[in-house]
């Protein structure tokens, strides 16, 4: 099935079958939302599209999950960053466990049964991954793990945790686990962000006993896996978030002018500053789709994503803080005096430069790796 075949399917069945959020928005609602259309989406066959039949998958190309993606959020069906967590997690396991252990697992995420979550960040070691320090040791048919995992997102939801941990001595002694978070030793605390939602958390892991089957790859693969998991979050994930944004703009339009859904072009017909500011965002909307949109073929035809994803990151970044700047500019005091969920949306995109690697490593990554431009 080609693309446009499988939009015009999906989009039928959409339409046919009400999948929009109730009234509770709450974290709690949101996560029990993601399970329902996961679930729904699974059971009618759309969300195993893309994904190989060895996992549960009905097979075809990669492409067919951003097409999904899209249509979900453009809808406002699930909260796109927690719906896209399965394009970070899913291919890792695929490529990483056991043939035995994937075709157990990956099904329980597709289908909604389970969340999951990704204990990489350390209070010590955020965008410095390498420096990590949780360990594991081995112990019989068993491994060890003590330490501390932080900005772990809807960790206190998860049933599992695809974890680094420390083995040995530098990068190649990172080693990952698939950890079952019901495990004896293991203890969440959410964390409340500034934007009001508990949706990171610190994980604790008390000397936790892992069996040696749930190894990712082999003992000092975990850096390979990080590097291999980063551009997976930067690529089908940022399709999705750019389509959301797209429809915040499209929201923003109908605001900024409630009479025309328009950007309050005077009567003269001559350009306001309302025309510009609306110009930036879309402009920087664009080009990062643009880039977004490359990165999506290369991935469809089979190309390993690398270091050029940190540009994706970097101008999505900079297009999400542009929107919601430009929100603030046009809706004056809104975000300030009322209660609205732009307020929620602007405070959690000061975050974009941070998340997912700060703006300043990936600019780093851009010199040292692209540009070659060297350490200094």
């Amino acid at each position: 099935m080609n693309t446009g075949e499988f939009r015009s399917r999906l989009r039928k069945w959409l339409a046919d079958n009400d999948l929009s959020p109730g009234a509770d928005h709450s974290l709690d609602g949101q996560v029990a939302q993601l399970a329902r259309v996961r679930r729904a989406l699974y059971d009618a066959g759309w969300m195993r599209h893309g994904w190989p039949s060895e996992v549960g998958g009905l097979g075809g190309p990669a492409v067919l999950r951003a097409v999904l993606g899209e249509e979900v959020a453009s809808r406002g069906l699930a909260e796109p960053g927690i719906y896209s967590m399965i394009e970070v997690l899913v291919p890792t396991i695929i490529s990483y466990a056991r043939p035995e252990l994937a075709a157990e697992m990956v099904p329980r995420l597709l289908s909604g049964r389970e969340q999951w979550c990704q204990g990489f960040s350390e209070p010590g070691s955020g965008s410095d991954l390498a420096s990590l320090a949780t360990r594991a040791v081995p112990k019989g048919d068993r491994w060890v793990v003590t330490g501390q995992k932080v900005w772990t997102s809807l960790a206190q939801y998860s049933a599992r945790c695809v974890l680094l941990t420390r083995t040995a001595p530098g990068h190649a002694g990172i080693t990952a686990f698939l950890v079952d978070m019901d495990s004896p030793g293991i203890t969440v605390r959410p964390l409340r962000t500034m934007h009001g939602v508990d949706e990171f958390a610190e994980v604790f892991f008390d000397e936790v006993e892992v069996p040696a089957d749930r190894m990712l790859g082999r003992p000092g693969d975990g850096w390979k896996l990080a590097m291999d998991l980063l551009p997976h979050e930067r690529s089908t994930c940022f399709w999705h978030r750019i389509a959301h944004l797209f429809s915040r703009l499209d929201r923003l339009l109908v605001e900024a002018d409630p009479d025309t859904g328009t950007s309050g072009r005077p009567a003269g017909g001559e350009a306001s500053w309302k025309d510009a500011a609306l110009g930036e965002a879309y402009l920087a909307l664009h080009v990062a789709r643009c880039r977004s949109h490359s990165t999506q073929r290369r991935l469809a035809e089979g190309e390993r994503l690398g270091p050029e994803t940190s540009v994706d990151k970097v101008l999505l970044a900079t297009a999400e803080q542009r929107l919601f700047d430009t929100v603030r500019e046009l809706l004056p005091g809104t975000l300030e005096l009322t209660e609205t969920p732009w307020t929620e949306e602007y405070l959690y995109s000061r975050a974009a430069t941070i998340y997912g690697g700060t703006a300043e490593i990936q600019r780093n990554i851009i010199a040292r790796r692209l540009l070659d431009l060297g350490r200094d």
